[in-house]
């Protein structure tokens, strides 16, 4: 059995390709190791993996089509496509990021792959297809707002993956992700920032004073899921599902959480007006996703924050964000 992962240096790739490696699949990941955060935390990551016999990595951007065709020769019976120009408000300043990587990779990726041998495509969607939203738990029937060109570009590969589904007769997945956290996570998501900042001593700016929600979705269970999932048999088209932990989780209550591991820094934290890419609520109905895996069970915030914080003091030392 031969996986294909894209974006397997970055969270959840890498998080994914250590689950299956162990399991004894034989994975081939790509990715192009940029700069949006610290590159060597991604090699650290990479470092990981490396270690199994049946991991080959390759270093390709999918914008760039002719890098791509050093994989048209592998047979591929699973991909999991989570390349992506990530970041909402970074895309406001540099919106061409995510049109070359995330619009123009996501159609080179399946102009160049074989699909005779492909079972399944399982590829990254995002809770940022909905925007601002005003009903909620957020249903995969919601309206979608896309309201910046991160959003957009997701909104687009939907589109392109209901196409390429039909046209190729394999069953695509898109997972609308909504915010994932845990070991390994991203340094410019919040609970690293954070965490990272109170460590170092250094002044958080917490957007719009912690005055929003989040629905936090441990990595645990995004890699338990992209794992159920495979199992499973989808019609052909393009299937969405929500993958969040259905529960909307208060910022200012989970800073002041945060904050109990760090005593008397609290002044660290710096509260300032919200950032014009910030929606205020997302909050995901997750009913779907657990009804095809028999009412899968996800971990609540107190978990998957105690998991996190213990994984940052053991390696802290160790990687330099």
């Amino acid at each position: 059995m031969k996986i294909l992962i894209t974006g397997v240096s970055g969270f959840i790739g890498f998080s994914l390709a250590d689950k299956l490696l162990k399991l004894g699949y034989n994975v081939v990941g790509l990715d192009n190791n940029n700069s949006y955060y610290n590159p060597k935390f991604k090699k650290k990551r990479l470092k990981e993996i490396a270690k199994y016999k049946n991991f080959k990595f390759l270093k390709i951007d999918i914008s760039k089509k002719k890098q791509l065709m050093k994989i048209s020769k592998y047979k591929f019976n699973y991909i999991f496509h989570f390349a992506a120009q990530p970041g909402v408000r970074y895309s406001l300043v540099n919106p061409s990021l995510y049109y070359s990587s995330n619009i123009i990779g996501f159609q080179n990726l399946f102009e160049t792959i074989n699909f005779k041998s492909i079972k399944k495509v399982f590829y990254a969607s995002s809770s940022s297809v909905y925007g601002e939203q005003k009903k909620f738990p957020i249903n995969e029937n919601s309206k979608l707002n896309a309201k910046n060109p991160y959003g957009m570009s997701k909104i687009i590969n939907e589109n392109l993956a209901e196409i390429l589904s039909f046209t190729h007769s394999v069953p695509f997945i898109g997972l609308r992700l909504f915010t994932v956290y845990g070991e390994w996570g991203r340094p410019d998501m919040f609970i690293l920032k954070l965490l990272d900042c109170l460590n170092k001593k250094k002044i958080f700016k917490l957007n719009n004073s912690g005055n929003h929600y989040r629905d936090f979705t441990y990595i645990g269970d995004v890699i338990e899921v992209c794992h159920k999932l495979m199992k499973k048999k989808f019609k052909i088209g393009n299937n969405l599902f929500n993958l969040c932990a259905g529960d909307h989780v208060n910022i200012l209550k989970l800073k002041k959480e945060i904050l109990n591991y760090f005593p008397g820094k609290a002044n660290l934290v710096r509260n300032v007006s919200a950032d014009k890419a910030d929606v205020y609520k997302t909050f995901g109905n997750n009913k779907k996703i657990r009804k095809i895996l028999r009412n899968y069970k996800f971990k609540k915030i107190d978990y998957g924050l105690k998991k996190t914080i213990n994984w940052f003091f053991y390696n802290s030392q160790k990687i330099k964000y």
